[in-house]
């Protein structure tokens, strides 16, 4: 197995390469070094959905949640009907005591899915 570098982007690395990576170090529990490969990620592919998705759940792992709010907005922004985009909105939202703003997330989040119990 090749060593992997905590590092942003190696020489000669193509997206899918980071993609990769990134998803090898999510996977390691190292959100932080995930997160910093996956920024490229989207820089690289804006449009993309996943590596945005991605990111937010490393940056909401991490801690990092105005950075994950941000891009579950961004992902919402594209895809108003991204289920699981509202879902960790709904509950990046609540780690920040914003109870209220969650609920709505949550509510169309169970919407989405069916389950109109979800009352955040």
């Amino acid at each position: 197995m090749t060593a992997y570098q905590p590092t942003a982007s190696l020489p000669e690395e193509t997206t899918a390469e980071r993609w990769e990576r990134a998803g090898l170090f999510f996977e390691a529990k190292e959100y932080t070094e995930a997160a910093r490969i996956l920024t490229t990620v989207v820089e690289d592919v804006p449009a993309k959905i996943s590596p945005r998705l991605l990111l937010a759940r490393a940056y909401y792992h991490s801690a990092q949640l105005r950075r994950a709010e941000e891009q579950l907005r961004e992902v919402l922004d594209r895809d108003p009907v991204e289920t699981y985009a509202h879902l960790m909105l709904g509950r990046t939202l609540q780690r920040q005591g914003r109870h209220a703003e969650a609920a709505r997330s949550l509510r169309i989040a169970g919407a989405l899915t069916g389950d109109f119990s979800a009352r955040g």
